[in-house]
Formats: structure tokens, C-alpha cells, sequence
């Protein structure tokens, strides 16, 4: 089956985020002074052959090996199967 895959990765709790406090103290200079947190991450998106069975493997692993840094980083995805018509 073929997937396309969404990963989104965040910095953990705890690590500091130079640039979501950037973007925060941008926002209070805009007047948006309700904005209390900014945490900057990134969004993959993969187009993936594999089973239903392996799919979650895979992808941890690719995560785990090249698109999240596990020492600081945390990471979700989604998965939706492409139909073809």
C-alpha cells in the first residue's frame, strides 16, 4: 500500500527555543499580547510503500535515524493511505 505520511517534529518540553522566543516577542510587537508560548517545529510529508504492519516501524525508524534529533526533539505522524482512482 502506499501512505503519505505527515511527521511533525517539536522540540521536547525543557529545551530552549531561540526561535519560537523570536517569533513570541515579534507577535507581543504586533499587539498580539494573548500569545503567552511560541514553539517552532517542522512538518515532513513522505509519500511510503509499506504494509499496515510496517508502516509504524518504518517510519520510527526514519525518525529515530535522520528526521528527528530523539536526544531533543519529539515527533507524531500521520498516516493516510492513498486511493488511487
Amino acid at each position: 500500500m502506499t501512505y503519505d505520511v505527515k511527521v511533525y517534529v517539536t522540540l521536547k518540553e525543557g529545551v530552549l527555543d531561540p526561535q519560537g522566543s523570536a517569533v513570541k516577542n515579534s507577535l507581543h510587537h504586533l499587539g498580539f499580547d494573548g500569545v503567552s508560548d511560541v514553539r517552532i517545529g517542522k512538518v515532513m510529508t513522505l509519500r511510503l510503500e509499506a504494509t499496515e504492519d510496517t508502516l509504524h516501524d518504518h517510519v520510527k525508524q526514519m525518525c529515530d535515524k535522520l528526521l528527528a534529533n530523539p536526544v531533543i526533539e519529539d515527533y507524531t505522524y500521520e498516516a493516510e493511505e492513498v486511493v488511487s482512482s
